[in-house]
């Protein structure tokens, strides 16, 4: 992981539930750049303060509060546009495959082949279930909609659990916004 100090500080961040449990969001002056799950607070300030060394608590008045807040909002609807900016911090491979991670369409999967392919390196699957696993901007960056080439699910850095959830969230509202779509249509 590239040292914290080659980016823009101070990091700071929030601890609040979301459907996927006790949820972190960290940001920059630039933006989000860590969306993480665990089953305990602790879990989740030890990991933030491990990836951004002198990271602290958002104030009320901290100017990216909003962006936080939006954050933790955004896991119960992980099909819509992030509504906050992010600054993913990676390798610059990782950064790749994250951007093209983000055109995977709600609703939908792709594998870890599939975006290698996409990077014009059809040879480098492993190395993008790497950069999946090394995500650190959960449902803004969706790696949980990457799974094995024969559609089985593979690891989630969160928990297969949460994966499963997600995936269900955004099936979901897939089908509800089809229903929709079809019933206003115009009979002839």
């Amino acid at each position: 992981m590239p040292s914290a100090s080659k980016h823009a500080g101070p990091f700071v961040y929030i601890v609040g539930n979301s459907p996927l449990g006790q949820t972190l969001a960290a940001a920059s002056p630039r933006g989000l750049c860590m969306l993480a799950f665990a089953d305990s607070r602790r879990e989740l300030i030890e990991d933030v303060e491990r990836r951004f060394p002198g990271a602290v608590p958002a104030s009320i008045r901290d100017p990216a509060i909003t962006w936080l807040r939006q954050a933790v909002k955004h896991v119960a609807t992980p099909w819509g546009k992030p509504p906050f900016p992010i600054d993913p911090h990676g390798t610059p491979f990782q950064r790749k495959v994250w951007r093209a991670l983000r055109r995977v369409p709600s609703g939908r999967t792709s594998s870890y082949q599939d975006i290698a392919r996409a990077l014009g390196a059809p040879k480098a699957s492993r190395a993008v279930a790497g950069a999946c696993g090394a995500n650190p901007i959960s449902v803004a960056v969706p790696c949980h909609r990457i799974v094995h080439r024969d559609g089985s699910l593979s690891g989630y850095r969160w928990g297969v659990e949460r994966k499963q959830k997600l995936l269900a969230l955004e099936a979901r509202h897939t089908a509800t916004t089809a229903r929709l779509v079809r019933a206003t249509r115009p009979t002839r």
